[in-house]
């Protein structure tokens, strides 16, 4: 024998959409940046460990001594791909993920941080902390993207010809892509703390919103003026007609004591 399972009323209620903060899709988008992020400090890495480096040479000039110009150890492709890689990877994480909180906002039913009271406690907090993690997280994407276009300008001024030695180097000083690096994972780590500083103003906002309606529907019940005894028989009588005769006899007995008495006598 099969058992059937009773529907509740969880099973009724609508189910998050997917441009809700809660959905699964924010979660798995915010998952999917961290992953990027993750992915372009590797990247950041490699670029760090195969950068270009210098190597002067000393050549002989008839009449003037030695010359020494420097000669490059590579061509660069390597920390360019790598560099170029992290620098569109980061920017598409970031747009995606913002734009997706952007939309989620607003098109959540109570918008979040603007329908609370200015009193209320913990809307003050959560107001800091998003404006903190939105500030932060744009100012280390800024810094890492900066990085990450001076590696790409240096990187592609010596595709060619690069073992040809000239008088003057350009190159990238050591640690400037582990910094990029860093600042991208920064950039995604702050972006998470956001995505979830926003999910938890929502839910404290429906909370509050949810109590208010629940104080409101309270006073209005406790306000009501209480209904007379009468009243309320004679609204019971109209709906039930058994109800309706056992009050036509209990007025009949109120009304006339001598029959009743009448009646106790012959028996």
């Amino acid at each position: 024998m099969t058992q059937r399972k009773a529907i509740t009323h969880a099973d009724l209620a609508p189910g998050p959409r997917c441009t809700d903060l809660g959905s699964k899709t924010a979660a798995f988008l915010t998952v999917l940046t961290i992953l990027c992020g993750l992915f372009c400090f590797i990247l950041c890495l490699i670029a760090e460990a195969t950068r270009s480096q210098v190597t002067w040479v000393a050549e002989d000039v008839k009449g003037n001594g030695e010359n020494y110009e420097c000669v490059y150890s590579g061509s660069g492709k390597t920390p360019l791909l790598c560099t170029a890689v992290a620098f569109v990877g980061l920017a598409v994480a970031m747009v995606v993920e913002h734009a997706y909180m952007l939309i989620a906002i607003s098109k959540a039913p109570p918008p979040v941080l603007l329908t609370w009271d200015p009193g209320y406690g913990p809307a003050k907090t959560i107001t800091w902390q998003a404006g903190f993690f939105f500030v932060a997280t744009w100012v280390c994407f800024a810094v890492g993207e900066i990085l990450l276009l001076i590696g790409l300008s240096v990187e592609s001024g010596h595709l060619k010809n690069w073992s040809r030695p000239r008088p003057s180097c350009l190159i990238i000083k050591q640690g400037l892509f582990s910094a990029a690096g860093v600042f991208s994972l920064l950039t995604v780590f702050l972006a998470s703390g956001l995505y979830l500083t926003a999910l938890r103003a929502q839910r404290i906002s429906q909370e509050h919103e949810s109590l208010q309606r629940q104080i409101l529907e309270a006073s209005v019940l406790y306000a009501s003026p209480p209904r007379s005894p009468s009243h309320q028989i004679s609204a019971t009588a109209r709906e039930n007609p058994i109800a309706r005769e056992s009050h036509r006899t209990v007025q009949t007995t109120l009304i006339d004591p001598q029959a009743f008495s009448k009646s106790l006598i012959l028996v």
